[in-house]
């Protein structure tokens, strides 16, 4: 998968349905490949604008879905 099409998913959180945003970036092991964190921007993009800060930080651990449209996370929110 490319990281263009990865990136036009909708993050959507397992324990309380919520969107939190689409894939901004990812954090990867430079030597394996593997992928650690993904860094979702939030839905507000006019307030992320002038933060330096992304909104979620989710482990990949985390991750319990890929699908076509859509990526299912399990995380606890504050």
């Amino acid at each position: 998968m490319l990281f263009s099409d990865f990136k036009k998913k909708e993050v959507i959180n397992l324990k309380n349905c919520q969107k939190l945003g689409r894939v901004t970036d990812f954090e990867f092991d430079e030597c394996t490949g593997q992928i650690f964190k993904l860094i979702v921007s939030g839905n507000n993009k006019f307030a992320c604008f002038f933060c330096n800060e992304p909104e979620f930080v989710i482990c990949y651990k985390d991750i319990k879905q890929i699908g076509p449209d859509i990526i299912i996370v399990d995380i606890c929110m504050k």
